[in-house]
């Protein structure tokens, strides 16, 4: 959850790229229901944590890490247009 010391405007950009990550790692992960993604908030931006299903976790890494910096890249694409800066961390979830 977001916390109350982002303003309103900062919440929606910073849903709007956690929404983003979850469309796209959805699309990629058979577990679709295993999917978490949390943003959490920082002075200058906010932490995406994606957390997926062990058997999915390769999927969303990919070969020596090429999907999981893809998903980096279109993050940072995305942040710059707003002016954020946007850090990504892929975990196994429960």
């Amino acid at each position: 959850m977001l916390e109350s010391n982002v303003s309103n405007d900062e919440q929606t950009q910073i849903e709007s790229m956690r929404s983003l990550m979850e469309e796209i790692v959805q699309a990629l992960v058979d577990s679709k229901g295993s999917v978490v993604v949390e943003a959490v908030p920082h002075d200058s931006g906010a932490s995406i944590v994606i957390a997926v299903a062990t058997e999915d976790l390769g999927k969303v890494i990919g070969k020596e890490g090429r999907t999981a910096r893809s998903l980096r890249t279109i993050l940072g694409a995305a942040s710059k247009k707003i002016g954020r800066s946007f850090s990504l961390d892929v975990r196994e979830g429960s």
